[in-house]
């Protein structure tokens, strides 16, 4: 029986996730507990032992995390573009309070979390989840039987639950998404299944979850 293991890493802490700013695909780097989160990660995994790949978003706080996890197993990351975050369009750069002000309608359709309703400038939900369990697909056909390191964003997790759990896209969210958090997912003979989910042995004060 072929058994594949990912644990998929959220990104370290930046500014703009304390700001409770959207940041989608622009590309912010980590702020300093962000390097300490990833630094510690990385120590974490190389105790643990057993990975054979890292594979991490192109946008540079995933890549940097991912660069720090590296250094500690002794492997180079690979790009992933397909596993970026979402594209938040008119939303990118906004707090959550001034996407709601300035946007309501938008904002609306965004929170109610309608599958189809594209982002001006953006994508929806649904070509999102398409992207990334492409992705996901992708990396399951050239690492059958390893174990893999992924890092990635808060909306490409809450895709990866979903997608694994079979659970709807408009449905609300009923699990957490902190930063650096271990996200062990299996896909084996019985298909995709979570070993566990938002783990943060590694963390001593914790870490902000993703908030949409």
């Amino acid at each position: 029986m072929t058994v594949t293991r990912f644990c998929f890493i959220r990104h370290g802490e930046t500014a703009w996730n304390t700001q409770r700013r959207l940041q989608g695909q622009l590309d912010i780097g980590l702020n300093e507990n962000g390097e300490g989160q990833a630094r510690a990660v990385g120590r974490w995994l190389a105790r643990r032992g057993g990975i054979d790949v890292i594979h991490s978003s192109d946008l540079s706080r995933a890549w940097r995390t991912a660069g720090h996890v590296g250094m500690a197993l002794g492997l180079t990351p690979l790009p992933a573009p397909g596993l970026r975050e979402r594209r938040y369009g008119v939303f990118e750069g906004l707090t959550y309070t001034e996407a709601r002000e300035w946007h309501p309608e938008h904002y609306a359709r965004l929170e109610a979390r309608e599958p189809d309703f594209v982002i001006p400038d953006g994508e929806s939900l649904r070509q999102f989840h398409d992207r990334v369990t492409a992705g996901l697909e992708t990396l399951l056909e050239r690492h059958r039987g390893q174990t893999l390191v992924v890092v990635v964003h808060g909306g490409v997790l809450d895709i990866i639950n979903r997608f694994v759990r079979g659970n709807s896209l408009s449905a609300p969210r009923d699990f957490l998404i902190p930063n650096t958090g271990l996200n062990w997912v299996v896909q084996d003979r019985d298909g995709w299944h979570i070993e566990a989910w938002g783990e943060t042995p590694h963390l001593e004060a914790g870490a902000l979850d993703e908030l949409r």
